[in-house]
Order: structure tokens, then sequence, then C-alpha cells
């Protein structure tokens, strides 16, 4: 019993300095704008974007000039399609670090969004020519498929072929790839580019769409059919399920 008391007492102890630990360690992170950001980060990172907003804007309340914090909101409301909201935080963050080539080159893809095509051109080539930038097949892919919509096919397919030396299991440029030698008439090519994309990603229904219609091109009816049953039931989107439905009565 005589040691049982002190026993006691020492944990009681124990756990007060815990608790009085915890609370200034509570204290000090509330203050920190780096742990406020990098807990924003991981909810980004988690898709949990509402959370993330939160703790990044706890960071810019402690730090208005951190540049990462505002990178990372400007990219939240990249995905989230409020584009005016990504465009002030973005070019808030270069203001602030002209350096910061991932934020350039969210920032390209958000003027490409509002129609600002030769800032979005420009903000690319920027990004382009960080060769420290551990990303550039990015901005060669953005920039390809900004190309794209200009009709300037020859430039977009030598920005891709760019991107794909970078990063060859790079999905979306092997898409635009086939989607660019497609339109030049090379469905051959353009199938081995689909196809080398699908087996990267194969349940990609973009992907697998293209390449059924690129099957029905080259009159591969079969392959196209089957990719096309396939991939039915997953298509959310009307005008393209539409689009199968007439390819299927043709295949019928």
């Amino acid at each position: 019993m005589k040691f049982k008391i002190p026993v006691i007492l020492f944990i009681c102890f124990s756990l007060i300095v815990c608790a009085s630990s915890q609370k200034r360690l509570e204290k000090q992170r509330a203050k920190d704008p780096q742990y406020q950001y990098n807990v924003g980060l991981v909810y980004l990172q988690n898709d949990r974007y509402d959370d993330a907003v939160v703790y990044l804007n706890k960071s810019l309340a402690l730090k208005p000039d951190f540049d990462l914090a505002l990178n990372a909101l400007g990219i939240i409301y990249f995905i989230q399609g409020e584009f005016q909201k990504a465009m002030d935080y973005l070019e808030r963050c270069l203001t602030l670090n002209p350096e910061f080539t991932e934020a350039r080159n969210y920032l390209g893809s958000v003027y490409q969004e509002l129609g600002h095509l030769d800032k979005a051109e420009a903000e690319f080539k920027k990004a382009i020519a960080d060769e420290t930038y551990r990303s550039r097949e990015l901005p060669h892919y953005n920039l390809a498929r900004l190309y794209l919509t200009k009709g300037k096919d020859e430039e977009a397919l030598k920005l891709v072929n760019s991107a794909l030396e970078l990063n060859d299991r790079m999905v979306m440029a092997l898409n635009l790839k086939g989607v660019l030698l497609e339109r030049d008439g090379k469905l051959k090519d353009a199938i081995y580019s689909y196809e080398t994309a699908l087996n990267i990603a194969p349940g990609d229904i973009n992907l697998s769409y293209n390449l059924a219609v690129a099957y029905f091109k080259s009159d591969r009816r079969a392959e196209a059919k089957a990719l096309f049953e396939k991939i039915h039931p997953n298509v959310t989107d009307e005008e393209i399920k539409g689009k199968i439905d007439e390819y299927l009565k043709v295949l019928r």
C-alpha cells in the first residue's frame, strides 16, 4: 500500500505535464503558418478541398505573403472551376515569387479557361523555359492543348512528343497525341497511341471512347463494338452516351 500512493501520484503528475505540454504545442501550432499550410496540403492531397481552404486561410492570416499557401489556394479554386479566384491567388503568388514555376503553369491553365489565350501561351512558355522545373512535361502538354484549339496541329504534336520524352507514361499526352494523329489521318499511329495510354489507365472512359471511334474509322468493327459496349454502362456524359448509341446502331 505504501508503494501504490507514490505510483498513483507520479502517474497523475505525468498526465498533468503531458496535458500542459499538449496545450503548449497546440498554441504553438495555432501561430505557425507552416504547420497550418502543412495540414491544408494534406487535405488538398486527399481531395478534401473545403478543409484545405480553412487551414490555408489560417496560414495566410498568419503570413499574408506565404507564396506556397497562395499557390495551393489557386490550385483548389482551379480544380473547383472558380477561375477568377484561382487567377487572383496565383497572380499574387507570382508577384511575391516570380520563380514559382508550378504557379505559373497553373496560371496559364486558368488564363486558357478564361479565354486569355495569349496570356496562357506566355505563361506556358515561361514554365517550359525553366529547366529546373521537375514537371516540365505539364507545360509542354498544356501548350500543346492550347495550340490544338488554335488549329496549330503540327506545333501541338511537337510539344506532345516533347512531353512524352520527359514522361513516356503521361496518359493525357498519349491521348492528345492520338487525337492529333487521328486528325491528320494517321489512324494506325493514333490507335497505337490510344492503346498505349489505355494500357496505363485501363479504366479511362474518354480514352476508351477515342480508341473505339478510331477502331470504327479503321473498319475494325468487332473491336469498336466490343469497346463501345464495355464502356456504355459507365458513361455519365449524356452527349457521349448518345454518340455511342448511334455507333452501336450502325455496328449491329
